[in-house]
């Protein structure tokens, strides 16, 4: 088993590597990339260029910590020599901070030094308990940061920004010339848990003529799908690329209302929108279920589910559900809820997606013809709750050879970990 997830990371990594040297400039294969010139964020410049407290930043305020309530033990003091607390209040409150703060401040630090020898990371505030920013301020969760540099050189400013970003932090803010304000997502909120599932309550269409919903699909499965022209056809369910039966998410809801649908998928999720032709066709192209807005054309199921026919969106909404599930399909397409998507997300690029995942299917399709009587041992990889090895491996791949506007901010759920 061991030696399988090698082979097969390995085959990953060949998959991802090739295609962005097919795609970047450069010669000779196999070469090392140099690393990519870093831009300074600009004066009152923030990335993602969303506000804060929003979905694809660093989520919702969660509510203020004390040292007496219940959540001050989701708290962790930051120790790290290579990090200058200022500690103005002189009770050791800046050094508080979530795990996941601590993580990507901690990665900073060696950026830092490695960018400016001699210079150190300095922290002017973190958590705050007496009330001195502005409310609902993600300091009060200890989810926010604000930072210099130990010999704060002003000119170095917006080069820490760019630091910042490329450390990790969800949300980073050239906001003041005297300091650079960074948040993180909320360590158990839907925001930094998005990944790209449908809910449990979705269904897919069975070969047989039944539906059945998503989160009872086995290894088998005949379901709805489609090729890369649209065309529509029944393709085996391999696994779930992510599975957790209990998680409540958030959803980003679209519907449409001649006919209507309405589909179901986190932020991350890759949909299938495009926009008529003089000659009445559609073009198929993937995007983030996030970037789906009313006006756009979707593919849904006609009658019978004979053929797909466009939609147009009605309205976008978010809703709160139970269940997160991700079906692959040999097709790497999925009708769920008569609406045609994709089975992949985090990465904008569905036919990069598709090929970086050949090495699953086809290992499927070798144990299907060995083991034909068996469904359930022919994929032997489903795992009972959590994101899939496999998709964890190629996210943390994808990190190091895409670029960084390719990947969803929400990211995966092991993101937050």
């Amino acid at each position: 088993m061991m030696l399988t997830r090698i082979v097969l990371v390995g085959l990953i990594c060949c998959t991802l590597v090739s295609s962005a040297r097919a795609c970047g400039p450069g010669r000779g294969y196999g070469r090392r990339k140099h690393p990519r010139k870093l831009t300074p964020l600009a004066y009152k410049q923030f990335i993602p260029n969303v506000a804060e407290k929003t979905l694809g930043a660093s989520g919702r305020y969660e509510g203020k910590i004390t040292r007496n309530s219940e959540r001050f033990k989701e708290l962790t003091p930051n120790y790290n020599p290579d990090i200058i607390f200022k500690d103005e209040e002189n009770t050791g409150a800046d050094r508080l901070m979530t795990q996941r703060c601590k993580d990507k401040l901690n990665s900073l630090a060696i950026s830092v030094m490695n960018q400016w020898p001699g210079v150190k990371l300095r922290v002017t505030e973190g958590w705050d308990e007496d009330g001195h920013h502005s409310e609902e301020s993600l300091h009060y969760e200890g989810r926010a940061v604000d930072i210099t540099t130990s010999d704060r050189d002003r000119s170095k400013y917006g080069m820490l920004a760019r630091l910042a970003v490329e450390a990790g932090f969800d949300w980073v803010n050239y906001e003041s010339k005297a300091h650079i304000h960074c948040s993180v997502k909320a360590e158990n909120s839907v925001a930094a848990k998005s990944g790209g599932c449908f809910p449990a309550s979705a269904r897919v269409s069975l070969e047989n003529g039944d539906t059945k919903q998503v989160k009872d699909l086995t290894p088998g499965d005949r379901v709805l799908a489609a090729d890369e022209r649209g065309n529509l056809l029944y393709s085996d369910f391999v696994m779930f690329l992510d599975r957790a039966e209990e998680v409540e998410k958030v959803f980003y809801v679209i519907e449409t209302r001649e006919p209507r649908r309405k589909l179901a998928l986190t932020a991350a999720h890759l949909l299938f929108v495009g926009h008529a032709t003089t000659e009445g066709q559609v073009g198929l192209k993937a995007t983030f279920a996030s970037k789906v807005r009313s006006g756009q054309l979707v593919y849904i199921t006609d009658g019978d589910s004979h053929r797909l026919r466009p939609a147009r969106v009605d309205k976008v909404y978010l809703e709160e559900m139970t269940g997160a599930y991700a079906p692959l399909t040999i097709q790497g397409t999925v009708v769920i809820d008569q609406v045609l998507t994709s089975c992949y997300a985090v990465i904008e690029e569905h036919s990069l997606a598709h090929w970086a995942f050949a090495p699953v299917r086809m290992r499927y399709t070798a144990r299907s013809l060995l083991l034909p009587s068996d469904p359930p041992a022919v994929n032997c990889t489903v795992q009972e709750v959590g994101v899939h090895w496999y998709s964890s491996a190629l996210y943390q791949i994808g990190r190091w050879v895409l670029n960084g506007a390719s990947i969803h901010p929400l990211g995966m759920a092991l993101d937050s970990s």
